[in-house]
Formats: structure tokens, C-alpha cells, sequence
């Protein structure tokens, strides 16, 4: 049964991208437990294997079942694209002992025997207390699964966002969810998620927040109750070669020969747009340096920049693109 998200003339104007690194973190968590989700980050699962053997997620299973209620709480739908991880902990941190409660109770009933596990009970007996233990467990596992990985991340989440983002100004809402995610249709001001279950939700006005992820794929969520604001989760494009480091140039090649090495490199991988610090992380080059070949390259015509947030972006030219093809 489908999904309905309903929108009015106000929501229309109301739509918007947000990027969370704690629904990363959560998600990233929840794709250790779901194989079905391992494809595309089998690099990144085997990297993880140490750090994670030390990392306690038996808290995960209770309380985000594979099918059904997860608590909103712990991911409250991001206000935009600039909270750090910390900004985000904090709004969990500061939930309300009865609604953490209320929405614990709904997430231990989709398992049975959940709310009667030792576990389950201290939980609702101490929802306070279970709030500082589930942020703590979120705060360690931002360290040692997702933090020393954010920059690469980030990158590819504010790619997206660009792209459909100028889907969006091209055709309008029709457009956009045309190619979002295959389960999702746009038809009369509503928007279908094809999924298990029946729900219907005005967004009375709110708007919808869209916010793509890297380990969401393959699905795509859609909710969030009242008072929470309506939001979508849907797989970020470009997934696919995340976890793998573009070869170097080859030093005979007529590019690299061209341009040198490092610049033919960095103009190569730029498929997506990217920060100054993701190609230093990438190609293992000193900021400094990486600065002074983005620099070349724009006053070439090859590179564009813009300013997005705190960030600076770069991204091929069509110049650039036809001298990569030769």
C-alpha cells in the first residue's frame, strides 16, 4: 500500500534539500546490520571491520526494527545543509522525556518481545536516561565509523544536492521526482511512495525536506510525523564509485603530459562538483598545493567555482570535458 504526501499551494514553495551527518551516522549503522545494503560499500565494511569490533550496536536492533516505526528523535529531519554533527546531537540530546518515551514504546512494539527485554523495559522506565545512552552511542559511532570519512561524504551529498537542485529550477517538481528514486510518482500535488503500509499526510503548508543519502540505497524513506517536518530520504547518486580512488595519470599519457600529473588527476576525477579539502583528502595532496592547481585550471577555462555555504565547489567547464575527451 502507498505512501501520500499531499501538497498545497504553500508547500509547493516550500521545498527544500538538507544534508545530515547524523542520519549518516544512523544509517551507516543500520547498513552494517541489513546485507542487502552491503553492495556498494564492501571497501568501506572490510576498513571497518577493527574499528567496529570494539563499537556495541545491540542497541540498533531493538530500536529500528527492519520493518516499521523507527524513532523520529533520534534523526529529527535536518534544518538545512550547514549543521555539524554536533548541532544535531545536540537537538536529540535535548528531546523531552515523554516524547522520547511515546515514540521508543511505538519502535519496541514493531519487535516482539522488545519491550520486555531487560533492555526494553530499563528504556521506558528511564526514557531520560535512554536519551543520554542512545546519544552516546551515536557520538561514538560518528568517531569511528563516519568522521574520518565526512569530507568525502559531504562531497558527494552537496553534488547531489546541486544537481537536483537545478533539476528542480529546470521543470519543477514533476521533474525532480521523475528520476529520484523509481518508487516515487508525482501526479495532482501528491507525492506516492510505493512501500509496505498505508499512510496519508498534508504538509499543511511546511514544505518537504529532501535529503539524500549516501547509505539509504536501496530504498528511500519518506515520514516523519506531526510535529516533525515532513521529509524525504532518498540514495544519493554517484554511490557507485564512492569507495574507490581513481588511478593516478599515467606519466605517458597525453593529458597528464599536457597539464603535468597532479592537475590532469584533478581534473579527471571532478565528475562531480568538489571542496578544495575532498581533492586534497583524495589525491593525498597538501591544501596549498591543490589550491595552486584549481587556481591554473579556472584561469584556463577548464574549472568554474562557487560558493556554497562555507564551501567553495569546483567543477568542470564544457571546456574542461572536451579536452578530457580529447
Amino acid at each position: 500500500m502507498p505512501f501520500h504526501m499531499r501538497f498545497e499551494a504553500d508547500d509547493l514553495l516550500r521545498c527544500r534539500f538538507g544534508i545530515s551527518p547524523l542520519w549518516e551516522t544512523h544509517q551507516a549503522l543500520y547498513t552494517l546490520l541489513r546485507p542487502r545494503r552491503h553492495v556498494y560499500h564492501l571497501p568501506w565494511l572490510r576498513r571497518m571491520r577493527e574499528p567496529l569490533a570494539s563499537l556495541d550496536v545491540s542497541w540498533l536492533s531493538l530500536v529500528v526494527p527492519d520493518r516499521g516505526y523507527h524513532p523520529d528523535f533520534l534523526c529529527p529531519p535536518p534544518s538545512g545543509s550547514l549543521d555539524s554533527f554536533e548541532d544535531e546531537l545536540a537537538r536529540v540530546r535535548a528531546t523531552a522525556p515523554d516524547r522520547a518515551r511515546e515514540e521508543l514504546a511505538r519502535s519496541l512494539a514493531e519487535t516482539p518481545g522488545a519491550a520486555d527485554s531487560a533492555r526494553g523495559r530499563a528504556m521506558l522506565a528511564d526514557p531520560a536516561g535512554a536519551v543520554r545512552e542512545l546519544t552516546a552511542a551515536l557520538e561514538r559511532a560518528w568517531h569511528t565509523v563516519l568522521a574520518p570519512d565526512w569530507p568525502r561524504l559531504r562531497a558527494l551529498l552537496e553534488a547531489d544536492v546541486v544537481f537536483h537542485a537545478r533539476r528542480l529550477a529546470e521543470g519543477g517538481l514533476e521533474r525532480l521526482f521523475a528520476d529520484l528514486h523509481p518508487s516515487l510518482t508525482w501526479a495532482d500535488d501528491t507525492l506516492t511512495i510505493r512501500r509496505p503500509g498505508h499512510h496519508s499526510r498534508r504538509l499543511g503548508g511546511r514544505g518537504l525536506m529532501l535529503v539524500p543519502s549516501v547509505f539509504t540505497w536501496p530504498e528511500v524513506i519518506g515520514g516523519f510525523d506531526p510535529p516533525w517536518q515532513a521529509t524525504l530520504v532518498y540514495p544519493a547518486r554517484g554511490i557507485g564509485g564512492l569507495w574507490h580512488t581513481p588511478p593516478p595519470a599515467a606519466s605517458d599519457d597525453a593529458l597528464s603530459r599536457l597539464l603535468g600529473p597532479n592537475r590532469a588527476a584533478l581534473l579527471t576525477a571532478l565528475d562531480e562538483p568538489a571542496s578544495t579539502t575532498t581533492l586534497a583528502d583524495r589525491h593525498g595532496l597538501a591544501l596549498s598545493s591543490v589550491s595552486a592547481h584549481l587556481r591554473v585550471l579556472r584561469d584556463a577555462g577548464l574549472l568554474t567555482s562557487r560558493r556554497e555555504g562555507h564551501r567553495v565547489l569546483y567543477e568542470r567547464t564544457p571546456l574542461g570535458t572536451a579536452l578530457l575527451g580529447g
